[in-house]
């Protein structure tokens, strides 16, 4: 009888020890802070909402690339705007400080930060952003001669960076492989946890090999890419063609701040994106704040959804049949007529937001550049990919056929016809090129309800 009263006092005692709540009732864990998360700077809320993808007009050059199809897509944010040049730029710079920070770090140690508060050791160190680059001075001069063009290479012996040095390492976590649950047979399942391979400052190939499942850091991915655009695109995109002065400033001159980034491969924007989330969730560590959802490229279906803007069965984002208003204006740039590049206002690339919005405030979802999305392009992805929030994606290794590296571009730009800017309309190019008439936006998802956005999408 002791002994059963010893055992009773014990489970009393243990169970009032796990939990602050006397009356053991379940109330979940408390003291969670509130969430709450502000918009987005620079973009626009699209509630989720069911509609038709696929072409609702007729198939032009007969591709048969899609079908009329109903799908579902969850409420996300999306860029207002494509990103510009001087958005894009920052990226760059970025890049830049982060390899200058480091090589000085190695010689001056107040560049990098290799102690904690309590003098403990950080290895790898961090980057001190607040302390200066002292681009001018003697010692980092001397320090920070490799990121520039050597010598032999200056033309009129002007000193800059050198873009090939530009080269920036990345991360993600391959949740789809991971979803596997350990149950595949290694020797037969795709792996992309591979290394990257360099010399005399130029990214060689990718190796491929495939690696052993050991534990959660084999779907921690890594990749490295140059981040500088392409800027001559512009001359190799048009045979016989003067173009020269918009290679030589289209990315770096203040006219063209605002207008869209061209020249960026499919594995720049992804890369751009990544980078985004990492620094914004930095700055809102720095502060006690929670990591927000990554940015990331558009899936297909986002960007058709955004593009119709909650109008039913539109063919152009403004909603209307034709690309003219009623007072005769082309409502994006494209090419017109037969070749009238000038009769909508732009010869090439205009800024961004020139043109009207469509319902949700989203500009130039038509015209102006063309846009990457996330997904891989296959003619018949529309009869195998989910109708909720469809996605279909593969991660093209440099060995890989060109028909596996070709991803989904959207929204016709300034050198198409009117039909590639239809809502529907799909193309494609290869995931590793450059053109100049190709940018990119970014999306977030949305956590939680969109408080019945649902209901007004549903048709």
């Amino acid at each position: 009888m002791k002994k059963l009263a010893f055992f009773s006092a014990t489970l009393i005692i243990l169970a009032g020890c796990g939990t602050s709540n006397e009356g053991g009732e379940l109330t979940g864990v408390q003291d969670r802070a509130p969430w709450y998360s502000a918009p987005p700077s620079g973009m626009v809320f699209v509630p989720s909402g069911s509609y038709r993808i696929g072409p609702n007009d007729q198939d032009v050059p007969w591709a048969s690339t899609a079908q009329s199809k109903t799908v579902s897509i969850a409420a996300f944010y999306m860029d207002q705007t494509e990103i510009t040049n001087n958005e894009y730029r920052q990226f760059v710079y970025w890049v830049r400080d982060s390899l200058a920070y480091r090589m000085l770090g190695e010689q001056i140690d107040q560049y990098l930060i290799s102690e904690d508060e309590f003098g403990e050791a950080i290895d790898p160190p961090y980057i001190n952003w607040e302390m200066e680059i002292l681009w001018d001075g003697q010692e980092e001069n001397e320090i920070l001669q490799d990121l520039f063009y050597p010598e032999h290479e200056r033309f009129y012996r002007q000193k800059t960076i050198d873009p090939r040095k530009l080269n920036y390492e990345y991360f993600w976590i391959d949740y789809k492989q991971a979803a596997q649950k350990f149950t595949f047979e290694n020797e037969n399942r795709r792996h992309y946890n591979y290394k990257t391979g360099q010399y005399d400052g130029e990214i060689v190939g990718l190796d491929g090999k495939k690696t052993p499942i050991k534990d959660r850091s084999s779907f921690i991915m890594r990749d490295m890419v140059n981040v500088y655009p392409d800027t001559l695109c512009w001359i190799s995109d048009f045979s016989y063609s003067y173009n020269e002065p918009m290679a030589n400033m289209y990315f770096w001159h203040a006219a063209f701040d605002n207008y869209p980034v061209v020249g960026v491969s499919w594995k720049q924007a992804t890369a751009f994106s990544i980078w985004r989330t990492s620094f914004h969730n930095s700055y809102l560590a720095s502060n006690g704040e929670f990591f927000v959802q990554d940015y990331r490229l558009p899936m297909e279906g986002e960007w058709e959804y955004g593009a119709r803007g909650g109008l039913e069965l539109a063919v152009f984002p403004w909603g209307g049949p034709y690309t003219r208003n009623d007072m005769g204006c082309f409502l994006a740039n494209f090419k017109p007529m037969r070749g009238n590049y000038v009769l909508d206002g732009g010869l090439h690339t205009l800024e961004v937001a020139v043109y009207e919005s469509n319902e949700y405030g989203l500009y130039d979802m038509a015209g102006n550049v063309s846009e990457w999305t996330n997904n891989a392009f296959d003619e018949s992805a529309y009869s195998f990919t989910h109708d909720l929030n469809p996605d279909y994606s593969y991660n093209a290794l440099p060995d890989d056929p060109p028909s596996l590296k070709r991803k989904v571009v959207r929204g016709g730009s300034w050198k198409d016809i009117g039909y590639y800017m239809q809502n529907a309309t799909r193309t494609y190019e290869y995931q590793d090129t450059a053109k100049a008439y190709i940018g990119f936006r970014c999306v977030r998802s949305y956590l939680g309800s969109d408080e019945g956005g649902a209901k007004s999408n549903v048709y």
